[in-house]
């Protein structure tokens, strides 16, 4: 600013200077001219007077005046000069100022020399007898005076020149200098010039203004990072070139970032081309979805455009754990299909056994057997209906009826009412327990214990042992089943609670197990909020233990 104030304030100085010598010049010019005209014209009325009376003998007597003198006849012709010799003049019959004397009586004209440094003026005056006098006089014209004065112009401009530069580049200074020392941060508080009061009032008011637009979005933004800060799902907002405005923390831990990815592309933290893919879908077609897998879970991909398609604002984001979603469906296309081979297996038996008893092709002697198989097949497939409807009602969560009772008594029931089967095994049940008292659902936790110990039977070997405890200390009341039996093999033990899983799918076909005992155990457990721990080796038994916390929270409801 201060070099355009000195360069504005030095042309203008200049500007003047020449603008007010070339005015002067022009005046003086001007002036003296109209003297010398004025001069001149007197001069043509005297030497007009003298020749009317003296002829020749008057011009030569007057040889030695300034201005140049003629006498031109009527014809045109020269009759004496001056200056020159008449006899060798041209006619100036043709001269304009003759030419006015010879109609008006007297003319007037002015005439350039050939270097145009010099101007002619003539006034003609004709005569009585016809006869034409007259007078010139030459002067330099403006250009010559300007040529002549040039040195002392030169130097009259330079001095001017750094007068107004010495002049400029002390007044720039004086007038930035309050300009420079303002306080914006305090503009009312500024001692300045009174021409700058209405902004700096304005200016005070902006700053109230934008003041209170920053706690504003400060607000905003911190209620933003508190919503987004809270969400399970990552959240990414991008700007229309793919870079990063806001990342929630969820989404920095899916993506291994953390704060300093703001910023930056967004494709330096997902290279995945399904997610780039995604977010080109997004822009041309408003949504784009991707799927992705981390640390063994998988998400679900959202990308939603911000704007409309012509001028896109950006891109948001949105990632979510789908990975129970996809477990879920899995085990749902697996229950389905094992329970269609599970139900279709004992109902071949039963119809294949019917089919030969309808058609007469059993002896007498084997029918009892026959009807044996299909009553024990019709078993078979209550049993596992029965555990099917059973898992549904716990899939529901719907409200189940809570009263307290003690677990020892329970488990002691649940051992009485497997010793034939026990027996018929030859493993020996051990049961012992204590009383502990919980509140829950009494038909889950039996189920619970029931499954448990029929399991432990079922998969013992013969001559075995099972043992059945009741404990409790200050995290609640435990059931635990240990038992001598096959044992499961560790890479099994993740799986054994889901539905229709078997270690051993032929020796279970002997047991004739559903397969949703553990199943059960697992789901009747997330019910009552309890814990179950599995301890297993091959050939060695396993050890089950339910806890059931003394304060519970209800799951499913």
């Amino acid at each position: 600013m201060t070099r355009k104030i000195f360069r504005y304030i030095l042309f203008s100085a200049t500007a003047v200077v020449l603008l007010s010598m070339f005015i002067i010049m022009g005046v003086l010019y001007e002036y003296f001219t109209t003297i010398q005209t004025t001069a001149l014209r007197e001069w043509t009325q005297l030497a007009a007077q003298g020749v009317e009376s003296g002829g020749m003998d008057y011009l030569t007597s007057v040889e030695d005046m300034t201005s140049r003198v003629t006498w031109v006849d009527s014809d045109g012709s020269v009759i004496y000069d001056s200056q020159a010799d008449a006899r060798t003049m041209e006619n100036h019959a043709g001269r304009e100022e003759i030419e006015l004397a010879f109609s008006e009586g007297t003319g007037e004209s002015s005439r350039h020399s050939q270097t145009l440094t010099e101007m002619t003026f003539y006034r003609a005056q004709r005569l009585s007898d016809g006869t034409v006098v007259r007078l010139s006089i030459t002067r330099n014209s403006i250009l010559a005076l300007a040529l002549g004065m040039a040195g002392p112009i030169s130097l009259v401009f330079i001095l001017a020149v750094i007068l107004s530069a010495a002049m400029a580049g002390r007044l720039s200074k004086r007038i930035v200098k309050p300009l420079n020392s303002l306080d914006l941060d305090n503009p009312l508080e500024n001692d300045v010039y009174e021409e700058l009061t209405p902004l700096l009032s304005r200016i005070e008011s902006q700053h109230r203004r934008i003041d209170k637009q920053l706690v504003e979005i400060k607000s905003r933004q911190e209620e933003f990072d508190a919503v987004t800060g809270s969400m399970k799902e990552g959240l990414v907002l991008l700007n229309d070139k793919g870079f990063i405005l806001s990342i929630n923390p969820a989404a920095m831990s899916i993506f291994a970032a953390d704060g300093k990815c703001v910023g930056e592309d967004f494709m330096t933290l997902e290279r995945s081309r399904d997610v780039s893919s995604a977010i080109r879908t997004a822009l041309d077609q408003g949504h784009g979805e991707a799927r992705l897998e981390r640390a063994g879970r998988e998400y679900q991909l959202n990308a939603s455009r911000v704007g409309d398609a012509a001028s896109p604002s950006g891109i948001a984001i949105l990632v979510f754990d789908v990975t129970e979603m996809v477990s879920a469906e899995k085990n749902r296309r697996e229950f389905t299909a094992n329970v269609s081979h599970e139900l279709k297996t004992p109902l071949q038996s039963i119809m294949g056994s019917a089919e030969l008893l309808e058609n007469g092709m059993v002896k007498v002697e084997d029918i009892p057997r026959f009807t044996g198989r299909i009553r024990d097949e019709a078993a078979r497939l209550v049993a596992l209906i029965d555990d099917i409807i059973r898992l549904s009602r716990l899939d529901e969560g719907g409200e189940m009826p809570e009263e307290r009772f003690d677990l020892g008594e329970i488990a002691l029931q649940c051992a009485k009412s497997l010793e034939d089967s026990a027996g018929s095994k030859g493993v020996e049940v051990t049961v012992d327990v204590q009383s502990a008292y919980i509140t829950g659902v009494k038909r889950l936790v039996q189920e619970i214990a029931f499954n448990l110990v029929d399991n432990a039977i079922k998969y013992n070997r013969e001559g075995g042992n099972v043992t059945v405890r009741v404990l409790e200390n200050e995290k609640g009341a435990s059931l635990v089943v240990s038992d001598t039996g096959i044992g499961i093999p560790p890479e099994h033990q993740q799986r054994v609670f889901e539905r229709f899983y078997r270690v051993d799918k032929s020796r279970s076909k002997k047991t004739c197990g559903t397969g949703l005992g553990l199943s059960i155990v697992k789901h009747a457990a997330q019910y009552l909020s309890a814990e179950i721990h599995l301890e297993s080796a091959t050939g060695e038994g396993t050890r089950i233990e339910v806890l059931f916390p003394h304060i519970r929270h209800t799951q499913g409801r």
